[in-house]
């Protein structure tokens, strides 16, 4: 009879969650639409959630929120399918005051949360398909190898240094380093001790191995992109200058639909190509570009500007005129952002992209 009535008591309410999510354990707070029930330490597991708020409020309806971090969506998708509706939140969103700040701790983590679920005042991030966030998994390992093999590649230049051993003179451009022959000049650096000569051999085959990863995994990502998924869309992204197989394959996994984004604007500000912006009263100053970002296309989307401002006409006439007025490095932010443009219409409309022709 009083589970009866306890459900009688909380049918149609709202119980809100906040959880801060660790490894090992979840701390919560929860939140009625009146007040502050309590807070407690968990398993980490959405059924011991469950669990409990069914005990405590049956017939509620139960909401929930946790900051993106080293789980990923996991979390959020156990949470959905115990039947709690959950959202996940970037945490640089989630309104801090100075005392919560200097005062950080679990519970008042997961209490700032379950306050700003109940108030409304939480976006929910863009969720990823499990196929996407897989994708996407293979792209970003390829950039992981990638600087593994760069900061191998720098300790062993940096051994030769700190030894004296200075570079043939057909190796004395960094052009030519890392190729066949200059490998094989690598393993015939000699060395007075034993240990000297293993610990170059060594680093030799860790680079000739990550080479070997690094090639595999490329190879996987061209494969990718003649999928179904994403066979068309990598088409429109190859008919941009610039635009190569990682670069277009690490925005249509990243983004997974341009139409979640409503303007060019709103793709830029998630790429990072927005400036930050200072405005009180009379005083308007615009700084550099905003330190969110999606670090990884926002360095692509450069990088690839670099190579469209000589290949695009339009973009190289805009780049030199822009150049009079600016240093190269700020001008180019400005043509990476007419490059993020041209790819979010193309998407958008379906259409290759058409170089400009200056008369």
């Amino acid at each position: 009879m009083q589970v009866q009535s306890n459900k009688k008591l909380f049918e149609g309410q709202n119980i809100f969650a906040g959880i801060d999510v660790h490894k090992k354990n979840w701390t919560v707070s929860i939140f009625s639409q009146q007040s502050e029930y309590k807070k407690f330490s968990q398993p980490p597991t959405a059924d011991a959630l469950k669990t409990y708020l069914q005990r405590n409020f049956p017939g509620a309806v139960y909401y929930s929120a946790y900051e993106a971090g080293f789980c990923g969506f996991h979390v959020h998708s156990c949470l959905l399918k115990a039947g709690i509706n959950n959202f996940v939140v970037n945490a640089a969103d989630v309104p801090t005051t100075h005392k919560e700040k200097n005062n950080k701790n679990d519970k008042r983590d997961s209490h700032k949360l379950a306050r700003w679920l109940r108030s409304g005042d939480l976006t929910a991030i863009h969720i990823p398909a499990r196929k996407t966030q897989e994708d996407r998994s293979l792209l970003r390992l390829r950039f992981a190898i990638t600087k593994d093999l760069t900061r191998i590649k720098l300790r062993t230049k940096s051994l030769l240094s700190f030894f004296g051993i200075e570079h043939p003179q057909q190796f004395s451009s960094p052009n030519k380093h890392w190729s066949r022959r200059y490998m094989e000049w690598l393993k015939t650096v000699e060395m007075e001790e034993e240990s000297g000569r293993a610990t170059f051999q060594t680093l030799i085959k860790e680079v000739e191995e990550l080479r070997k990863v690094l090639l595999e995994v490329t190879r996987k990502i061209r494969g990718l992109s003649q999928t179904k998924s994403y066979e068309k869309d990598f088409a429109l992204m190859l008919s941009i200058p610039s635009v190569g197989l990682i670069t277009g394959m690490s925005f249509l996994t990243e983004i997974e639909d341009i139409n979640r984004f409503p303007s060019t604007d709103n793709f830029a500000s998630y790429v990072g190509l927005v400036p930050s912006c200072h405005d009180t009263g009379d005083d308007v100053r615009n700084g550099e570009i905003s330190p969110r970002a999606k670090i990884i296309l926002r360095n692509l989307i450069v990088e690839c500007a670099w190579s469209a401002a000589r290949k695009d006409p339009a973009l190289q006439l805009v780049f030199s005129q822009l150049c009079k007025k600016m240093e190269p490095n700020k001008a180019i932010i400005r043509i990476a952002r007419k490059l993020l443009n041209r790819i979010y219409n193309i998407l958008k409309t379906k259409t290759e992209y058409v170089c400009g022709v200056v008369k």
